[in-house]
């Protein structure tokens, strides 16, 4: 039995879900010409166009300053209560601003909020040149960060996200950034949300659209430039549903308030979430190489759930990837395949599997079986 990459289809696994097949799901049709929507649980792209493009990503690259700053807090470079010096050129940033003073010294706290909420081009560069001594020599750190992250599209040049052709992000990127900072800073998350912040006596409104309005909108951050049009990228969570939302290129506020609205409401109201296995359930066997038996279940780690379009045409498909036959010993819960989930007209979902028991090193008995197998096979004996 040689060796190979093995695809396993499971034809009849979604019975029970395609009995409920019905006509065609509208694709998303929203007015941004750039979009991209992701189900935070199951991890399946809803809608994307121009999502792996890099783009102009305007005020949305601060989420990267943010997530630098985040690390350093988490690593204890700096500390909530530590001050930043406010050098003549944050003081001098155009655009949006916190209306720092060079003579302030804020806390990191402070310039969270100022970043957060309000945007501040000042806060941005403050920060970038307390981390890293020069904004510049901050951008060659948060490239790096950026790739370890795994930002593919993207090049960094500056912390505010002020223009610069080299300075791009693709939304894509911009969904993991955003997934990043809500699953591994979740402690600073609520800063994306509160609704405004006062500095220097100059009280201003969050710039997110929707926040408070009854429709789940919890952050993140939006941008504007004459290039990157009006933008977002948005989370918003229902019950225990969360999605993260990247849009560009809109003509005003008002619209991108609306787009964030009509996109929240599709992504929660056409998709049904149905559970296909549970944890532990067998998906199939896999046959196993010198172990003391010929086969190991597959199992899922934890409960497998999947959005399918509420109303929609096509079969659910399914398919088990491994290398095998899989080499003994094996412990279980060991990872060793991947479940890949095909919905019509959304990406495909791959979810690991493990395996389910142990199955230790086979005796000489069992080794001769697997080694007469393999013989049988190159001298055409028997059917690979």
């Amino acid at each position: 039995m040689p060796f190979g990459h093995l695809r396993l289809v499971l034809a009849s696994l979604f019975a029970v879900v395609i009995a409920t097949v019905a006509a065609a799901q509208s694709p998303y049709g929203g007015r941004a010409p750039n979009f991209y929507i992701l189900d935070v649980g199951t991890g399946q792209v809803l809608a994307q166009q121009n999502a792996d493009i890099p783009l102009p990503p305007a005020s949305m690259s601060k989420l990267m300053t943010l997530a630098m700053l985040f690390d350093a807090l988490a690593d204890g470079r700096v500390t909530l209560t530590s001050t930043w010096n406010i050098s003549q050129r944050a003081h001098d940033m155009g655009g949006s601003s916190m209306f720092l003073e060079t003579r302030d010294r804020p806390t990191t706290e402070d310039l969270i909020r100022g970043i957060a909420i309000v945007s501040g081009n000042d806060a941005a560069v403050a920060v970038a040149e307390g981390l890293a001594g020069t904004e510049a020599a901050f951008a060659e750190m948060a490239q790096r960060r950026a790739e370890q992250i795994g930002m593919t599209a993207t090049t960094v040049a500056n912390a505010s996200g002020w223009p610069d052709p080299r300075h791009r992000m693709s939304l894509h990127d911009l969904a993991v950034l955003a997934r990043y900072l809500m699953e591994e800073h979740s402690a600073f998350f609520h800063y994306f949300s509160e609704t405004e912040f006062t500095w220097n006596n100059i009280t201003q409104p969050n710039r997110v659209p929707l926040l408070g309005a009854g429709i789940g909108i919890d952050g993140l951050k939006t941008g504007h430039t004459e290039e990157a049009g009006y933008s977002l990228v948005g989370s918003a969570r229902q019950g225990d549903r969360r999605v993260i939302f990247v849009f560009s290129g809109l003509n005003s506020p008002a619209e991108r308030a609306e787009e964030a609205e009509r996109i929240v409401n599709w992504a929660f109201r056409q998709f049904v979430s149905r559970e296909v296995f549970g944890a532990g359930q067998t998906v199939v066997e896999a046959d196993v190489w010198m172990g003391a038996t010929d086969r190991v279940p597959l199992v899922p780690a934890s409960d497998v759930e999947i959005l399918t379009p509420a109303v929609r045409t096509g079969a659910i498909e399914a398919r088990v990837e491994y290398d095998g036959p899989i080499p003994a010993p094996i412990e279980e819960g060991q990872e060793v395949a991947s479940l890949v989930i095909e919905v019509p007209g959304l990406s495909p979902v791959s979810v690991p599997l493990v395996a389910g028991a142990a199955v230790p090193r086979g005796g000489f008995v069992p080794r001769m079986r697997s080694a007469a197998l393999v013989l049988a096979g190159h001298l055409g004996l028997v059917t690979p």
